[in-house]
């Protein structure tokens, strides 16, 4: 079994900043593709910023210049630096990876998703 489990969201200020991490654990052989999604309120989620294994990173127009994404192969960790945060950026933030469980046989791997986390960006 696989889970990602959300860490640092809160309450912040508006022009603050906040750091997200996610943490991978269980049967893991390797994790390929890292994201933060968000979904805003009334609103269908959305792709934040991605990294690959090779940390080949994109983002999202809204969030470029001001997040940043990083991850951590040894701890099966990745991370999302948000700062100058604004109201819009108020949201549900989802981790998703790409996930191998075994070394063995056919390469495969799977998604899968985090319980979520809530940033609210006070005006």
């Amino acid at each position: 079994q696989v889970q990602l489990v959300e860490f640092g969201g809160g309450l912040v200020q508006a022009g603050g900043p906040l750091k997200l991490s996610c943490l991978a654990s269980g049967t893991i052989f390797s994790i390929g593709r890292m994201a933060w999604y968000r979904q805003p309120p009334g609103k269908e989620r959305e792709l934040v910023a991605a990294i690959t294994i090779r940390e080949i990173t994109n983002y999202s127009d809204s969030v470029q210049g001001r997040f940043t994404i990083s991850r951590d192969n040894d701890k099966n960790t990745v991370y999302l630096q948000m700062n100058s945060l604004k109201p819009e950026d108020t949201a549900v933030y989802y981790c998703n990876a790409d996930i191998a469980t075994r070394g063995w046989g056919p390469y495969q791997e799977y998604n899968y998703w985090g319980q979520g986390t809530q940033v609210t960006v006070s005006s």
